[in-house]
């Protein structure tokens, strides 16, 4: 399936947020709380020499992470804003290319396959046919390779809690069937939800599941960062509940994202 209509408000939307999302990223440390997690996890897998190709890398932050350490990188991304900043992190010392692809056009890159493929922060919850872009990405993995995929879920307990505030329809829009309207910097494109036992019916047979872990299920999500400062001690209270449980079903799959990391047979 290549790049369509329904590309295009994404492209669009994270086009415009490519100048400030940096910023936006190291103001907030609920994100980078969940960068840390996310990395901290992916690295038990990826070693230096690896390749690695990043599904929806944004500004580049992860993807220069992992070159740091010597990881063969490659970047891509379908928003040209996005790409603009990508290609300005290209450091000679980086083993970091930069290349314009919507997963949708996992394709066009023929031959090439790589030991991990990576995507972070619910850019998959973006497209209705994460089969298709999860077979595409099967094609791209080498055999025992990896994917590490951060997916937004139907339940996210913090979500849920609007029904006590009288605000059922956002309680409850991750249960949606066809998915619901996000909004991002004016733009407004279609978000869909999938629980882990959904993206492991995608995949072919033959993957065996490495990790799978729930992020900001009890942890404030970054868009409550504001309320985390206001409660530093419950904050802290918080993130001890998700240390012991976040690895423990149903929790493993619940949050703001998850984390699932499997791995192909032969």
């Amino acid at each position: 399936m290549s790049s369509g209509p329904a590309d295009q408000p994404v492209k669009e939307a994270f086009s415009r947020q490519a100048a400030t999302f940096d910023a936006i990223d190291a103001a907030n440390p609920l994100i980078g709380w969940v960068r840390d997690r996310v990395r901290a996890e992916c690295l038990k897998t990826i070693a230096p020499g690896d390749t690695l190709l990043e599904l929806n890398s944004g500004t580049g932050i992860d993807s220069v992470f992992f070159a740091e350490r010597g990881v063969k990188v490659l970047a891509s991304d379908q928003a040209p804003g996005m790409i603009e900043q990508l290609k300005a992190r290209q450091r000679k010392d980086l083993p970091l290319d930069v290349m314009a692809l919507s997963y949708h056009e996992l394709p066009t890159l023929g031959e090439r396959t790589f030991d991990h493929i990576f995507s972070n922060f619910g850019g998959l919850n973006c497209t209705a046919h994460l089969d298709v872009v999860l077979r595409d990405a099967h094609d791209r993995l080498r055999p025992h390779g990896h994917m590490h995929l951060v997916i937004m879920p139907r339940t996210c307990l913090w979500e849920l809690a609007w029904i006590f505030k009288g605000r059922p329809r956002e309680a409850f829009r991750r249960f949606r069937k066809g998915g619901t309207s996000a909004q991002l910097e004016g733009v407004h494109f279609d978000c869909h939800y999938y629980d882990p036992k959904e993206v492991l019916r995608m995949l072919p047979d033959g993957y065996a599941v490495r990790a799978l872990m729930g992020l900001s299920v009890f942890y404030p999500p970054p868009h409550m960062q504001a309320k985390a400062a206001r409660w530093p001690g419950l904050t802290r209270w918080l993130e001890r509940v998700e240390n012991r449980l976040h690895r423990l079903r149903p929790f493993n799959g619940w949050g703001d994202h998850y984390l699932l990391i499997v791995q192909r047979g032969s």
